[in-house]
This record gives C-alpha cells, structure tokens and sequence, in this order.
C-alpha cells in the first residue's frame, strides 16, 4: 500500500501544543453554521444543531464528504514501557482491505477510502500509563496525547495530503483500552501543512481488533452518528435502537450496511433513487435491495442468482412531522448483508433533532412478539423486524400502512404504502 510521503519539520512542538489547547468532548461539538446545498424534495429533514444530524437538506462542510476518493492515513505509536509485540504490517491488516471494501459496497463504488499506512513505529515521549487512556477520556489526558502524538509524527508525515488521520496506539502497552477507541473532534482544528485537522480516530484495538470496528469510527468522520443506547449505568442492552441494521449501531451486527438514508446523506443514492410518498391514499413501488450495485448478485425469486439490479429505488420516505420521517428499505442478503437474519422491508423512524446517541433512528418491529437468530444477533428482538412477502404492517402511532406485496424476478420487493 502506498505510503505517506516524509517532509521536513515545518513547525514546533510549542506551535502544536498552543493549537491543541482547544480540545472538546465528541458528544460537544454542534454542527457549524457553514453547509452545501443537498437533497432538495419535501422529504429531506433539516439539519439542526444537534451532533451529527440526521438531517440532509444541507452537507456539514465542516466534514469531508465520502463522494471521491478519500486519503487516510495510519500513525502507528508505541511507548516506553512497552516492546511491540505486533508489527505495523500485521495492525494495518487488522483493518484494511476490509475497511475499504466494506465502504466500495456500501457506495456502490462510489467512495475510495485510501489507506496510507507509515510502516513504522512512531516513540511517544511518555509512558502509555502516563496519559490515562479509558472510554471516558479526560480531556486534559486526551489533549496530552494528541499533542505527543502529532508533535512525534511531525517530521514524519505530510498532513496536507490526508483528509483522515488515524492514530493507532501499540495494543500491548499496559496503559492501553481498547474500549476507548473513538473519534475525537476539534472545536478548533489544528493547523498542519496548511491543511485544518478538525478530527482525528485515536485507535486502541486489541489484535485482532472488533469487526468492522474502524468502519464505524470512519462513519463519525463522515457525520454519521451513533445508533446504539447506551445505559444510563453502563448495564443493559446496548443495542435497542436500531439492533443488527446499521454499521453506526454495531459493528459486530448482521446486518451492517449503512440505513438507506445514510447513503442518501453520504451522496451514495442518486435523487431518483429515493422515493418520497406524498398525500394520502395508495403508492405502489418497487424497492431495490439496498446492498445490491450493478453487477452485484441478487438471489431472484425462483430462489438462483439474478442480476441488473443497482440503479432503481432504494428507499422510500414518508415525512410525519417538521423533524421526523418514516423510513422504507429492502434488506435481503447481499453486499455487506450477506449474513441479515430476516431478509424483508424494513421500517425505522428518523429524527433530524436528535443527536448521537440520542435516538436519531429507531427501526420499528414489524414482529414485536418474536425473535430471532439468538445465537448471532446483536439483539433478537429486532433480528426479524422487517415485513415480509405477503405480510402488511400498519406503523404504531403513524397513519401509514406498508403492504409487500411480492418479489419481482429480479429480486426487488414490490410493496403498498397507503398513508392518510
């Protein structure tokens, strides 16, 4: 894989440690004022100010948007107190191919994230142990960090070229979580290179790290929240929102694809792909598997492989209220749903005022009696959630009904909403 390109030091320890000054918690951080026009329909929530909106009439510029190829790079740093016991070759694998293949499926092709691994070990001047590292990160402790850690890789790393940074600690090091593993935002950005750094994934994953792991902490780079519930104590069910339906709720799900309305933020969905249901009474359509692009295998309905699939509706939207819309996807096994527990139409409510980890999506259980997949689901109270051939769901609290109605040749669902 391609490599950062060595430059020489171009500003001082003391420089980086002035700008880090200005450190905040992720949860913090509120959108800022400035957007890019994006989906123009009746369907399209507003952003608002909470974390990582849900709303996509307007792009967040303060974050890059995946619609090109992206370039990432990977800082490996040990410490003093500790030998790596795993090469930076061996942690760079842990992550990638799998981490760009599973964003090239869930684009369709039409994002490249591009690692650039250093190839070495980076010394930080202190001890793991001396920073403190656990989930709930102090802020002066991660600030002590970030700045050790940019001020060691300065001389070694031309930022300007990178529109990502990951920061991947030795996972030996007797100081390192790998709980901790998160996305840390800028309320001001760093200045390396001429370029602003308003983010950086700080990485502490064990070898082998979780699945999928850096998927999710990429997606937080992209403005994509978290969609999972965390208890209040810490104990309980994590997964109650949104359980095996989205990379963003758990990178250990099922089903882990990106919800269709992520892909229609991300750009990944072509506007005639999204269908926004108006007025009351019928509307008949015919959704597209999410997972599946051109060229991309569906099993058909005689049950064998069918293709020409990939540029049809995705997603189809029903708006219930200045903030919230309904929401209509077919999630069957393809793409990055290969192992989905229930293939069927699945239903989830969006909130565009609701921040990360605060509920912006909850999928609605079309099965609220049953489970499913006990043994590999996140949470098998949701694993059979979506409506399925010949089955109808009328939307608790919604004035909506979905019908699905059959399955084309192709593999497409054909389904009814009847609102109103």
């Amino acid at each position: 894989m391609p490599r950062p390109f060595p430059r020489p030091r171009l500003r001082s320890t003391a420089a980086v440690f002035t700008t880090l000054s200005a450190l905040v918690a992720t949860s913090l951080v509120t959108g800022p004022s400035v957007a890019e026009p994006l989906a123009a329909t009746p369907c399209a929530l507003q952003r608002t100010e909470a974390h990582h909106s849900e709303g996509l009439d307007t792009w967040n510029a303060a974050y890059p948007r995946p619609a090109r190829s992206l370039n990432a790079v990977m800082v490996f740093l040990s410490f003093p107190d500790s030998v790596p016991l795993t090469t930076t070759a061996e942690l760079t694998a842990d992550h990638f191919p799998a981490t760009s293949r599973f964003f090239e499926r869930a684009s369709y092709g039409r994002f490249t994230l591009r690692p650039h691994p250093l190839g070495h070990w980076i010394r930080m001047p202190k001890p793991s142990t001396a920073y403190a590292i656990q989930r709930d990160w102090n802020a002066a402790h991660r600030a002590a960090y970030l700045r050790d850690a940019l001020a060691a890789a300065d001389g070694q790393v031309d930022f300007s070229r990178h529109d990502i940074v990951y920061f991947v600690a030795d996972p030996d090091a007797p100081g390192v979580d790998s709980d901790a593993t998160k996305v840390v935002n800028l309320d001001t950005p760093l200045r390396a290179d001429g370029a602003d750094i308003r983010r950086v994934v700080t990485v502490f994953e064990q070898h082998p790290p979780d699945r999928l792991v850096l998927a999710h902490e990429t997606g937080h780079v992209f403005d994509l929240p978290d969609l999972y519930h965390r208890p209040v104590d810490g104990k309980g069910d994590w997964d109650t929102y949104v359980g095996d339906w989205d990379l963003m709720g758990s990178q250990f799900a099922l089903a882990p694809d990106l919800f269709g309305w992520h892909k229609w933020k991300l750009g990944w969905l072509r506007p005639r792909q999204v269908a926004c249901v108006q007025g009351t009474g019928p509307t008949r359509l015919t959704l597209e598997p999410l997972g599946a692009g051109p060229g991309v295998p569906v099993v058909g309905a005689a049950g064998a492989p069918a293709f020409g699939l990939g540029h049809g509706t995705k997603l189809a939207v029903v708006r219930t209220g200045t903030d919230s819309a309904l929401a209509f996807e077919a999630r069957g096994p393809v793409g990055n749903d290969t192992d989905v527990c229930r293939p069927g139409i699945l239903v989830y409510r969006v909130r565009s005022g609701a921040a990360s980890g605060g509920g912006p999506v909850e999928v609605i259980d079309a099965h609220p009696h049953s489970e499913a997949c006990w043994e590999t689901s996140v949470y098998p109270p949701l694993a059979d959630a979506p409506v399925g051939v010949g089955e109808s769901f009328t939307v608790p609290d919604e004035d909506v009904r979905l019908e699905v109605e059959g399955r084309t040749v192709s593999g497409a669902w054909t389904v009814k909403i009847t609102t109103g």
